[in-house]
């Protein structure tokens, strides 16, 4: 009798456990329906060939935001009279090479709105830099892209090119930001040039009687993941 008892509270035992163990694998049923397929996307990463959409802020040599497409941040920075641009954000294919010397961004500012006139020029190494740096990174995953290139991005302003320009060497100061167009070739656009000019933002870097010089490279890029379209094999 002793060992008919005990199998029948061993049996009893089992099934306490196995309906526990139902009840555990119904609520993470319910948990897994209710999240769709996010707790799938949650670990994929870039791939070369995805498309991802991302947040991004550019930033000048000094680390100061020249634009951003984090709606927080540059409300942050408006409200402190920063001359931050707000663009929306970029939609990039990773691991590819821009076909041209300037992808357009189109951009917003307090004082203007969103400009119909003039887009922002991220140069050609700018883009394949964000593009093969994404690779690997999960939705929602950060990480600062180095955008450092060989050749500096600067431009000397004589007195007589700050004068047409309604500016005056005594009023410029070093480490001033000074809007500029710019060819696709990443060099300042001339008057007489035929090719479109995109707007940059350069800093003051070097002052001298003669006239200034504006470097208008950014040496990093902060950028957010915020979704991945994988590429259809």
């Amino acid at each position: 009798m002793g060992t008919k008892k005990q199998a029948e509270k061993s049996k009893k035992l089992w099934i306490k456990v196995l309906a526990v163990i139902a009840g555990v694998i119904f609520v993470v049923l319910m948990v897994v329906s209710a999240m769709g397929s996010s707790w799938i996307t949650s670990f994929t990463v870039v791939k070369p060939g995805d498309v991802a959409v991302v947040d991004y802020t550019l930033r000048d040599a000094q680390g100061t935001p020249i634009m951003t497409s984090n709606q927080q941040l540059y409300t942050q920075l408006a409200s402190q009279g920063s001359g931050v641009l707000y663009s929306k954000q970029l939609t990039i294919t990773a691991n590819t090479s821009l076909a041209t010397g300037v992808f357009p961004i189109a951009f917003y500012t307090a004082s203007t709105g969103w400009s119909t006139q003039n887009q922002f020029a991220l140069f050609s190494t700018e883009y394949n830099a964000i593009s093969s740096g994404i690779v690997g990174l999960k939705a929602n995953s950060q990480k600062t892209i180095s955008l450092s290139t060989a050749k500096p991005m600067t431009q000397f302003w004589s007195a007589d090119q700050l004068a047409a320009s309604n500016m005056s060497l005594s009023s410029v100061q070093i480490g001033e930001l000074i809007a500029l167009g710019v060819s696709s070739s990443a060099n300042a656009a001339q008057a007489n040039s035929t090719e479109p000019a995109y707007v940059r933002i350069g800093e003051v870097s070097n002052k001298t009687p003669d006239g200034i010089t504006i470097d208008f490279s950014y040496p990093s890029v902060d950028v957010t993941v915020v979704s991945i379209n994988q590429a259809s094999s």
